[in-house]
């Protein structure tokens, strides 16, 4: 048989590869191997992986589970198997291989790609191939140890690129069935990894779902690891597009061991935080989810009638002054509503003062039905929205999230940051304490923030992504805070001090 080129081909090869075929000679193609004997395709059997068909054929002679013809096939494929694992059809046979083949060839068969197990992943192809890999041997594991080397062997293998497959389109997913598969023992090199490397991690768009993926699949030990760096990076993550994802989702764990440190990181700039367009929507789950306390030293920060008026003309800060609206305790929530009240007439014609008004004027109601029905428990804040209300501002405006009830903690856990005396001191006057040095940088105010972000919209195609750097003005992106106030010996090199003991886990020496 002939190619349209006039290049002589193997009888059983050719046909599929040309522009356009009928029917019926893909029928004819697909049944051309119909009673062809194994021995007849001697040599030829390494060109047969790349056909379709040719591909079929093979895999079903495998799973007849002749012995003879399992090592034939073992034979020819074995020096050209990093090659098919990344070929469209050849990485099919090699997933039916590694199933079918001894232990002794399964090693030959690890060992031999493990150099090029990162490249492989790397490739569309060859990236389902390594998942059928690690999703096979694991398994088996279960019921034969010995399959342990040859894991270990996979791990050695990608342990040195791991942050590289995090970053790729199909690399990542081979990290991600590592997660799955895996014990989380097996796992350590992930994790000294991403925890290395936390920032450049959780600010990449693949990175930031691993990290989660990470996150979920964490023995305890591992699990605080990785929230140790992801708390000491904070700062900066939550500026980031992708990175704010990471931090939001340390605060939905719902573990106060873990979500009360992250949130005291941004003491000292919640107003600065408020007004850009990742980081706001991260201080409003803040306001919701902190504790008692530190949801108190949280809005304290916005009783400040100028900085309040900002925020409330900001199109990012006015949720976070709504948020703080829904959460307050009523003594704190009496005086902000007491400082809104001179500032809401001046933005009465807003979508931001509308959505003010409206709050308030659904809570009038309810407030207005408990006086008249004398309940015992009516607040002098709910006598200050009447007043508020009384001033016919008129709209009403739809928020971007919907009422929800505050979340009550059983109670306090274990804190592993309570070594770190200066992330809890609270000794200012207003009950704030500003973590900004813990990052290397000043405490920024509103006004040095509100004049660059104050004509960012909350939605539309124009408004630039925030960069780390952009953020507010003294914090450089994916800086390296430089120890100072830690108190600690221990040092990580270029002057980085181990304040959070990152030398306990084997990484960042």
């Amino acid at each position: 048989m002939s190619s349209t080129s006039g290049d002589q081909v193997h009888p059983k090869m050719g046909g599929l590869h040309g522009p356009k075929h009928k029917r019926s000679d893909l029928d004819r193609e697909y049944n051309r191997f119909n009673g062809t004997q194994l021995e007849d395709l001697q040599h030829d059997i390494a060109t047969m992986c790349k056909d379709q068909h040719g591909c079929r054929y093979l895999q079903k002679k495998l799973e007849e589970g002749v012995p003879e013809h399992r090592d034939m096939i073992f034979r020819e494929t074995y020096p050209h198997f990093a090659e098919l694992m990344t070929d469209p059809f050849g990485n099919y046979l090699c997933q039916k291989l590694l199933e079918y083949s001894t232990d002794e060839q399964r090693d030959q068969i690890c060992r031999s790609v493990g150099k090029d197990l990162v490249n492989i992943s790397l490739n569309m192809h060859g990236t389902r191939a390594v998942q059928k890999m690690i999703d096979f041997l694991s398994t088996s594991r279960q019921t034969d140890k010995r399959f342990e080397m040859q894991i270990h062997s996979i791990i050695v293998s990608l342990g040195m690129h791991v942050v590289t497959l995090i970053k790729d389109l199909n690399g990542n997913h081979v990290v991600q069935k590592c997660l799955n598969k895996l014990s989380p023992e097996d796992n350590q090199f992930i994790y000294n990894a991403v925890a290395t490397h936390c920032v450049e991690v959780a600010t990449h768009r693949h990175g930031c779902c691993v990290l989660q993926r990470c996150v979920d699949h964490a023995s305890d030990a591992q699990r605080i690891q990785l929230v140790t760096e992801i708390t000491y990076h904070a700062l900066t993550l939550v500026q980031d597009p992708y990175g704010n994802y990471v931090v939001q989702y340390i605060l939905d764990l719902n573990d106060n061991r873990f979500s009360d440190a992250v949130i005291r990181q941004f003491l000292g700039n919640v107003c600065a935080l408020s007004v850009q367009k990742f980081s706001s929507n991260v201080i409003e789950k803040c306001i919701r989810v902190a504790e008692h306390n530190t949801r108190k030293m949280l809005i304290e920060e916005l009783l400040n009638r100028t900085r309040l008026e900002k925020l409330l003309r900001d199109s990012f800060g006015n949720y976070c002054v709504q948020t703080a609206l829904d959460y307050a305790e009523p003594n704190q929530r009496a005086v902000l509503v007491d400082y809104i009240r001179p500032i809401l007439p001046l933005i009465r014609n807003t979508p931001y003062g509308k959505r003010i008004q409206s709050k308030l004027q659904r809570e009038q109601v309810e407030a207005s039905h408990v006086q008249h029905y004398g309940v015992p428990n009516y607040h002098a804040n709910q006598a200050a929205l009447l007043a508020l209300t009384a001033n016919g501002l008129n709209g009403v405006g739809q928020g971007r999230h919907l009422h929800q009830q505050s979340l009550h903690h059983a109670g306090q856990l274990v804190d592993p940051y309570a070594n770190q005396s200066s992330l809890y001191s609270h000794g200012l006057p207003t009950g704030l304490h500003n973590q900004s040095h813990m990052h290397g940088v000043p405490q920024q105010t509103l006004d040095a923030v509100y004049g660059s972000h104050q004509a960012l919209q909350r939605t539309g195609g124009g408004t630039s992504l925030m960069n780390n750097a952009a953020a507010f003005g003294g914090i450089q992106a994916y800086s390296t805070p430089v120890g100072g106030n830690f108190n600690v010996s221990l040092p990580l090199g270029n002057g980085i001090q181990d304040h959070y003991g990152r030398s306990n886990y084997g990484y960042g020496a």
